[in-house]
């Protein structure tokens, strides 16, 4: 799913940032899924990228005051987006909700396809992927340097740290914790003649639900995130996150739906605030790092590699610092 929404909402990062640098900063969303998708098709990758819209829902029970309050400050800022009342949702949709937002500018791909397909083009550039373990990092004003476990030492001039939710241990913050995240999806040829426009969905609630659907023809569910970082735990929990997602699955659109052919979870790495943690590495000279992604990955992923080009360059913008590793944490 390849939203511009952020985990926070506008209004939410409005409260905390003020509107100007919370609108920035979705609109910068809104580019990337752009740049992407524009990136994607200039170099051919195939990866069944489908422009889609996304329907953004109020959480099942509530009134849906807090989205009608996200659709005004949205479109304040420009962003796209029509806000469905309860009528418009069940004739669209069959969904019973207190509102939603329809909102164009997202996609969905495959990728593990995307990546390869990109990996692909970086190697054909000069690229070189090496597959081996960093044991040792040395950064100074001179460039970078980090010694492999093989004994090989590469040598640049800047170092860039985008490895997951691991940091090594010189890269801090107060702004990261771990979480995880379980998925689950239906068998090829589900029928889905009741999904209207294949929009990609998700819900303002805790913890929400998010679909969308395949190429193949198949439902890709996930969420019921919580803080847990061990992975024999996540397995054992598998089955029982499973059954509360394909209850609400089937809820949510009123039908019938097949059983799950495959449920799998992974860790993955938040912010308090929603936002990514990309930018230079507090106390090291030439490393920079990309981090704490969220739920938007893919999205902030392509503009962390646009914003530390840019770095790497000596062009930093002012806007940089709303990702900056060492910002000030907020309180929600």
């Amino acid at each position: 799913m390849l939203q511009w929404e952020i985990d926070k909402s506008l209004t939410e990062l409005t409260d905390v940032y003020g509107f100007a640098h919370a609108a920035h900063i979705y609109r910068q969303s809104v580019l990337a899924v752009h740049g992407l998708g524009k990136l994607a098709s200039a170099l051919r990758i195939d990866c069944a990228w489908r422009d889609r819209s996304a329907l953004y829902l109020a959480a099942d029970g509530e009134s849906g005051k807090s989205v009608r309050d996200e659709f005004r400050t949205r479109k304040a800022a420009g962003l796209p987006g029509d806000l469905l009342e309860p009528i418009q949702l069940h004739d669209l949709f069959g969904i019973v909700r207190g509102a939603g937002i329809l909102s164009s500018g997202a996609a969905e791909c495959d990728p593990v396809r995307l990546a390869y397909g990109l990996l692909s083009a970086a190697v054909r550039q000069g690229a070189k992927l090496v597959h081996d373990e960093v044991v040792a990092y040395d950064t100074d004003a001179r460039g970078a340097r980090v010694l492999l476990a093989s004994g090989i030492e590469i040598e640049g001039d800047a170092l860039v740290l985008a490895t997951g939710y691991v940091m090594p241990p010189f890269v801090k913050t107060d702004l990261s914790r771990q979480s995880a995240s379980w998925a689950a999806v239906t068998p090829r040829g589900t029928p889905l003649g009741f999904w209207h426009g294949r929009a990609l969905i998700w819900e303002d609630a805790t913890p929400y639900l998010y679909a969308r659907t395949t190429a193949d023809d198949r439902i890709l569910v996930g969420g019921e995130d919580e803080t847990v970082d061990d992975a024999e735990e996540r397995d054992r929990l598998a089955p029982a996150k499973a059954a509360v997602m394909h209850a609400k699955l089937q809820d949510l659109f009123g039908v019938s739906l097949p059983a799950f052919e495959s449920v799998w979870s992974a860790a993955f790495s938040e912010t308090v605030d929603g936002l990514p943690l990309i930018g230079p590495v507090p106390g090291s000279r030439r490393a920079f790092a990309a981090y704490g992604y969220g739920g938007n990955g893919i999205t902030f992923s392509y503009l962390a590699s646009r914003m530390i080009g840019e770095l790497v360059a000596g062009r930093a913008q002012s806007w940089f610092e709303s990702f900056a590793l060492d910002r000030s944490a907020p309180s929600f």
